[in-house]
Order: structure tokens, then C-alpha cells, then sequence
């Protein structure tokens, strides 16, 4: 990380993405792929480009269709949170309200999702933004007032970077590819050191 000690980021200026970042939505999709599929012999290795039909050997439109699925109903799917982003969310929220910007094109099943994992004293500190887009990211983060943002897709990380806001890479196995040269963060743990 490229971050100091003396340079915490506060909470309030810090965004994060969902999908990749706060959902394991790569587990959700790997487990659904097998389910419903039948399709077991999938590792998260292997999604190592972040259009996951370019490197999977797997019908586009299933790829799509599991993708849907979770888009659609988050809960239902039985999408996780990744460890520790409960507990970190959580203490981040008692210093300053949290945004999440996401491409997703509707908050609400975040905020069904949100409502099942994350404490009610959690759920009020927490402002959703559903942009339906991956390139327009810059526009929104900017408008929330937000310095710092955590996404796991390296491209819009990138974006960020050129728009003025200090992106940082959660790592993924569809990133790690990516000569960007950004900072980045492998878990919360890591993320809670950013801020507090």
C-alpha cells in the first residue's frame, strides 16, 4: 500500500464498489455455475480477465444468466459478504457515512442484500449509488464528494486515477494482470488500516 500511517484516509471521503469488493459475488457465481450448471470444475484462478467470457470455457449466455441472477436477487442467490467487510463497514460507519458506488443499474437489491448482512446501526450510514454503467464512475464518486475509491475493476481504477480521485485495487485474479502500478488493498483488514 502507498499509504503511511500519517495518511489516513477518512471514511467519509473514502467510496467503495460492491460487487468484488464488499459481495463475493466471484463465490456466488462459482457456486451457482456448479449448481445449476453442473459446472464444479471452475476455480476463482480462472476468472483471470474481469469480462469473465473471455476466459472462461463457458457458454456466454450462462455466464450471463448467473450474472442476472445475482444482479437481480441477491439474497436469494445467497451472495456473501467478503470476511471481514461486515465488521469493518461497520466501524467505518461510527466515523463518517459510507458510499458505494456500484454499476449496477438498481439499488434496491444492495440494499435488500445490505439489510440481511450488515446491523441496523450499520444500514442508515450507508448512501447507495446504482449507476448502471462501469465508465461513468468518475461522474458519481466526484459528485459524493469522495477523495479515495476501492474497485476491483483495474480499467475503472484507472478512469479514477485520470479523473483526479485516488483509486485503489482491490485484487482480484481478473486484476492481477494489469500493469496499472495503483495501489492496492488483498482484504478488509487491510482496508481498516487505510482509515483507522
Amino acid at each position: 500500500m502507498a499509504h503511511g500511517p500519517s495518511e489516513k484516509i477518512d471514511p467519509g471521503r473514502l467510496g467503495f464498489d460492491f460487487d468484488g469488493v464488499i459481495a463475493d459475488t466471484a463465490e456466488a457465481f462459482l457456486r451457482l455455475a456448479c449448481e445449476k450448471y453442473h459446472r464444479c470444475d471452475i476455480r476463482l484462478e480462472d476468472i483471470t480477465c474481469f469480462a469473465v467470457e473471455r476466459c472462461l470455457d463457458m457458454d456466454a449466455e450462462i455466464i450471463h444468466s448467473i450474472f442476472m441472477e445475482i444482479l437481480l436477487d441477491s439474497v436469494g442467490t445467497g451472495l456473501r459478504p467478503m470476511p471481514g467487510a461486515v465488521e469493518v463497514l461497520g466501524e467505518l460507519t461510527e466515523v463518517a457515512p459510507v458510499a458505494v458506488v456500484t454499476a449496477r443499474p438498481d439499488p434496491e437489491p444492495v440494499r435488500a442484500w445490505m439489510r440481511t448482512v450488515l446491523p441496523p446501526s450499520t444500514l442508515p450510514r450507508i448512501r447507495i449509488v446504482a449507476m448502471g454503467a462501469h465508465d461513468d464512475k468518475p461522474r458519481h464518486i466526484l459528485e459524493h464528494g469522495l477523495t479515495h475509491f476501492i474497485d476491483d475493476r483495474a480499467e475503472t481504477c484507472l478512469q479514477l486515477a485520470s479523473a483526479g480521485i485516488r483509486p485503489i485495487v482491490f485484487s482480484q485474479p481478473w486484476n492481477r494482470d494489469h500493469r496499472h502500478g495503483l495501489a492496492t488493498v488483498s482484504n478488509w483488514r487491510e482496508i481498516r488500516a487505510l482509515c483507522l
